[in-house]
């Protein structure tokens, strides 16, 4: 016997994941719906979701409510890989440093010497002035 995994149609987890990812909280969910925060708890356990609060759920989290019926996990993590890994030059997260972080820290530390050579010889100008004023 073979397993077959399908897309779970739990509509109200679909939500939650959406608005997980959007980073949008339940409190921000349910003020935008005009709802208490207990509510949107509800409707994310909910495995079906009247389709006017669908609409309303998806113009918030900005989707399509096709998009929350169809939503998977596995569709996102596709997405991403795909994106991660396009080399149409379109997207690009190797940074690229314009400078050395070695010499970026030695031009600190040359800069640091400089004042403290600076408060030094402050400090024995000080020292100079307090001797002639103690020899008068």
């Amino acid at each position: 016997m073979e397993a077959t995994t399908r897309p779970s149609n739990h509509i109200g987890r679909k939500i939650s994941r959406i608005r997980e990812l959007r980073g949008i909280k339940q409190e921000a969910l349910a003020h935008e719906l005009g709802v208490s925060q207990q509510t949107v708890s509800r409707i994310e356990s909910s495995e079906s979701v009247e389709e006017d609060i669908l609409q309303k759920v998806a113009k918030i989290l900005g989707v399509p409510a096709e998009a929350i019926k169809n939503f998977s996990d596995e569709a996102v993590i596709n997405i991403i890989s795909s994106t991660l890994h396009n080399t149409s030059g379109l997207v690009n997260y190797n940074p690229v440093f314009t400078f050395n972080p070695i010499e970026k820290f030695m031009e600190v530390m040359d800069e640091n010497k400089k004042l403290y050579e600076r408060l030094l010889e402050s400090e024995r100008e000080k020292v100079e002035l307090l001797k002639k004023m103690i020899k008068e």
